[in-house]
């Protein structure tokens, strides 16, 4: 077992204290979004190996069969597949999409021909692999997840007689409920620039003068006020608007079009920073290639649901790179899976882990460590809250 040295993403929707009090320091003052543990190279944890700290990409690739086990190493080579994050949002994040495996292979090595560095800003793809991701509410979690029905749009556009909810009106009666979303969508990101904060302006001038008893009677005018002239903030209107509470999780397959608004949740994905911004952001926006990858198809609520195993809470969506457990709160006894590598956390409390192979350690609050697939199966004692990724079993 390794214990983990994590890095902090400071991204400006981040809260000031959550990730602080996780951690145990004195807030600063700056938002602190994310806490990333694992090895994507964007922020790698670190170890220490011989008195000294090593980036655990650099662990992994010294043995790779003994970090991640073969069967893991054999299918995703010797990277560590998923990516954990405790996430942190005092603001909203922006209206994103992430693409599916064959989008984000081809995107990627287009721009790698095309010769654009991986850090540009107008970057796209800034890695081969695509990013489902699951998400667990810690406390109420407020979020814009999937397209609703046409039909519950036109509703609360009904009576707006401004330009740009006249137009989207007639977009959204197309019975056809892909087309109508697709041209909703098309027209908002193709506002001309000469015209686009004038109109949504006025959209949101005429929205916010109405007592509108919707779910998005106030989040439209949020929106508006934190990204002026952005046509996220009427974008919204597409999109369900939920609320998870602690214990509930999103399963964000390939194309569904969201943003998470506010509150603090556990994160994890498959190891990649591929994400294609649709507004409510000051970073770049491909509106072709967005409408490109974005799912138009009207679904439910996709929530995740666990499973009861030795004791944790296991959630497998369909996605081959990752797994999640939750242990706890309060008294626990808990095993994981040791058929491959496993990455833990603890949000509260104390708790001892044991292997069937080699040492065992206590854990705090804060703490976290990789415990590499041939230490063999986990036992989790102790009293506390623990979260842990695993590789998928699909």
């Amino acid at each position: 077992m390794h214990r983990l040295t994590n890095q902090v993403r400071p991204y400006a929707w981040g809260a000031r204290e959550a990730i602080p009090r996780l951690l145990g320091v004195e807030p600063d003052g700056t938002p602190q979004a994310e806490l990333w543990l694992g090895a994507h190279h964007g922020a790698p944890s670190t170890v220490q190996i011989d008195g000294g700290p090593r980036a655990l990409p650099g662990l992994i690739a010294t043995d790779p069969d003994r970090m991640l086990g073969h069967r893991t190493a054999e299918r995703f080579g010797a990277r560590l597949p998923y990516l954990l994050k405790y996430l942190a949002a005092e603001a909203p994040l922006s209206l994103q999409v992430h693409p599916d495996a064959e989008r984000a292979r081809s995107g990627y090595q287009a721009e790698e021909r095309a010769g654009i560095p991986v850090d540009a800003p107008h970057r796209n793809y800034r890695d081969p692999h695509h990013k489902p991701e699951l998400l667990l509410a810690l406390e109420p979690f407020d979020a814009l997840c999937g397209f609703r029905e046409p039909a519950a749009t036109l509703a609360d556009l009904g009576g707006l007689t401004s330009e740009l909810a006249v137009r989207l009106r007639g977009d959204l009666s197309n019975p056809d409920t892909h087309a109508a979303l697709r041209a909703a969508l098309t027209r908002l990101l193709s506002l001309p620039d000469s015209d686009r904060r004038r109109m949504i302006d006025a959209f949101v001038g005429e929205w916010a003068e109405r007592d509108r008893g919707c779910d998005h009677a106030e989040i439209v005018t949020d929106l508006a006020a934190r990204y002026p002239g952005d046509p996220g903030a009427v974008a919204c209107l597409l999109l369900n608007r939920l609320t998870l509470w602690p214990g509930q999780a999103l399963f964000l397959p390939a194309g569904n079009l969201h943003a998470y608004l506010q509150g603090t949740a556990i994160e994890v994905m498959a190891s990649s920073d591929n994400v294609l911004r649709a507004g409510l952001t000051g970073k770049h926006v491909d509106a072709p290639e967005l409408l490109d990858v974005v799912d138009f198809s009207v679904l439910p609520i996709p929530y995740a649901r666990p499973t009861l195993v030795d004791g944790r809470r296991e959630f497998r969506p369909p996605a081959p790179e990752f797994a999640l457990h939750e242990i706890g709160p309060g008294q626990i006894a808990a095993h994981l899976p040791g058929d491959g590598p496993t990455v833990l956390l603890v949000l509260h409390g104390e708790v001892e882990l044991v292997a069937e192979v080699g040492e065992g350690t206590d854990l705090r609050r804060g703490e976290s460590v990789f415990v590499q697939a041939d230490s063999g199966p986990i036992k989790v004692e102790g009293h506390g809250h623990v979260i842990a990724a695993t590789v998928g079993a699909n």
